[in-house]
């Protein structure tokens, strides 16, 4: 039955396991996953690049210092575009979305100003201006005069797909709802650089943060007539001008671009496009890997429901799983592949955690099942060893330093002689029930009853510094709970008992001792031997309770025994005895 269920719940694993890779229900979780491996990577396995982007950015000094809105800035960006010309970059993108109308009414001259700087450009190197769409989805135009000087294939929109959190993660020129390509401007300015731009996610974890170059420093320097440091800064480099202002065309991005901003990922647009152009430039847009090996992945982690072990192991394994999977994707990050391992992880955990979860299940029902079974055959030090596995079935033992207690009821075989069998079992329960609940208390381990008798060892299973002590105590208590249990007999009309009780300690081997299809939890040796004729030394004494001088000179000092001296026992050479609570004196010693 448990191997047909086993079976069920492996077969469960598998099924969601699969299903959750084949929908894609972890894509959030592998997102974040990859996120902090952009940044794990960065920070310590960074990675060049070979051909980087310089960022001219509009910061709020640039705002300051260029009286004008930017709406009106056509003359510095034409003059911008003059002083490209001079430096002859490898390529110019402008990230910002120029007028869709002419300012001319407004400022007279501006235009032209603009058109001769995108002319000028046109001759001297590669030129793609931003597009971008209104807030009803629609394109923005830009004002005609403006395109059409910039030419076929100058243009592109500076859009990309966004994640279901808010994050910027993919490059994909299909950005329509038919999913039709749409010129974009990294896309544009690869084209003209002559690389075709695929599709794929960007790779964040590749070239160093950006820094950037002020506009209106680079105008200045033309101003100075320092137009030679411009050259040096700009000669065959990407260029890509576009706004740093702190609420303008920001992105929400795994890492952040900016080595001016260290602290948010509000990243500012153009360093987005930058980071693009880069990827795209040196051919490392990461590409997805087919989503049959995640399944397969995921399959093979279904299969740690077979592998039993230890909590301790169970969390060595998949630790050691984690680790493997998390080291596999960050590297294939490095290599231009994702794999989304957060799915096998889940199921790793799902099936060795669950495994160990449902065997824990089992053992503990079991444990209930023996203890609702047993625990009356068992004391409870008994029972929690089996329980916890720590006694051996084999029989045999080991030796342990014990105190064992003997006591049985005085005149018993004749008291029992005119009671039904009925009335002596129920007269014996109701000894022994608050009997064995004093010894339990004590330490004792109830090891046997033997008609109205009782053997009780003290310092196993579980081992005590001193056994003697708790069995002295034990022992008392009992004399006490006579007691009140000839108060209860008086109350039935029955007749008062008496009991003995004898104490020994010494060396003893404690384990099972019978036939392997039967046996019992014991003590064997002397002690045991010694112990036992104690017991029936109590009436020759005249003691309640005797014990053995070995015990006596390990009770605390102070307890009120009486030496008895040497004394015969059978079977034994004479026992230096004490004796605790005479015979008719009324009470104890």
């Amino acid at each position: 039955m448990r191997r047909s269920a086993r079976t069920v719940v492996f077969l469960c694993i598998l099924g969601a396991g699969i299903a959750g890779t084949a929908l894609d229900l972890s894509r959030p979780l592998d997102l974040k996953l990859l996120d902090l491996q952009f940044n794990l990577l960065r920070a310590w396995a960074p990675r060049p690049l070979a051909r980087d982007i310089v960022v001219v950015g509009i910061d709020e000094e640039t705002a300051k210092t260029l009286p004008e809105p930017l709406t009106l800035w056509h003359k510095h960006l034409g003059t911008f575009l003059h002083i490209m010309a001079r430096a002859k970059p490898a390529a110019v993108g402008i990230d910002i979305i120029l007028p869709d109308r002419s300012y001319d009414a407004v400022a007279p001259g501006h235009d032209e100003a603009l058109l001769r700087g995108i002319l000028e450009a046109r001759r001297a190197y590669p030129l793609v201006l931003a597009l971008t769409i209104d807030p009803s989805g629609k394109p923005r135009p830009i004002h005609r005069p403006f395109i059409a000087a910039a030419g076929e294939g100058a243009a592109g929109y500076a859009l990309f797909p966004v994640d279901a959190d808010g994050v910027v993660r993919r490059f994909d020129e299909r950005l329509t709802e038919t999913l039709e390509p749409v010129p974009t401007l990294a896309g544009q300015m690869a084209r003209k650089l002559g690389v075709e731009p695929g599709a794929g996610m960007i790779d964040y974890s590749r070239g160093d943060t950006f820094g950037y170059i002020p506009l209106h420093k680079a105008l200045e320097l033309a101003d100075l007539g320092q137009q030679d440091l411009n050259e040096r800064t700009f000669r065959n480099k990407v260029v890509m001008l576009g706004t740093v202002l702190p609420f303008a065309d920001r992105q929400r991005l795994p890492v952040q671009l900016a080595a001016w901003d260290r602290d948010a990922y509000d990243t500012p647009g153009v360093l987005l496009q930058a980071q693009t152009l880069r990827n795209i430039l040196d051919g490392n847009l990461i590409q997805p890997l087919p989503r049959a090996l995640a399944a397969s992945l995921t399959a093979a982690m279904a299969l740690l429901w077979f592998a039993a072990g230890s909590t301790a192991t169970v969390i060595a394994v998949l630790g050691a799983v984690m680790a493997v999977l998390l080291a596999g994707a960050t590297g294939l990050v490095t290599q231009g592949w994702f794999l989304p391992v957060t799915g096998p992880m889940m199921t790793a955990i799902l099936a060795h955690g669950g495994r160990h979860a449902y065997e824990t299940v089992l053992k503990l029902r079991e444990r209930r099942r023996l203890r609702s079974v047993f625990s009356g055959y068992v004391s409870p030090d008994v029972m929690q060893e089996i329980l916890a596995g720590k006694l051996q079935p084999e029989l045999g033992g080991v030796n342990k330093h014990v105190c064992v207690l003997f006591s049985d009821i005085r005149g018993y075989t004749t008291r029992s002689e005119g009671m039904t069998p009925q009335a002596i079992v129920d007269f014996l329960n109701r000894y022994f029930e608050e009997a064995v609940s004093l010894i339990h208390a004590a330490g004792g381990t109830v090891v046997c009853f033997m008609g109205d008798g009782i053997m009780v060892v003290f310092g196993a299973p579980n081992a005590l510094d001193n056994p003697c002590v708790p069995a002295f105590r034990a022992a008392c208590d009992m004399l006490e709970h006579v007691a009140n249990f000839n108060a209860g007999c008086r109350e039935r009309g029955e007749a008062p008992i008496e009991i003995g009780v004898g104490l020994h300690a010494g060396e003893a081997v404690i384990g099972h001792v019978g036939s392997s299809a039967r046996h019992d939890y014991t003590a064997i040796g002397d002690v045991t031997n010694v112990a036992s004729r104690l017991e029936g030394l109590t009436k020759e004494a005249g003691y309640r309770l005797v014990c053995s001088k070995y015990v006596a000179q390990h009770l605390p000092a102070g307890t009120a025994l009486a030496e008895l001296g040497p004394m015969a026992i059978k079977g034994h050479t004479p026992v230096e005895v004490y004796g605790y609570d005479r015979i008719g004196a009324g009470g104890k010693a």
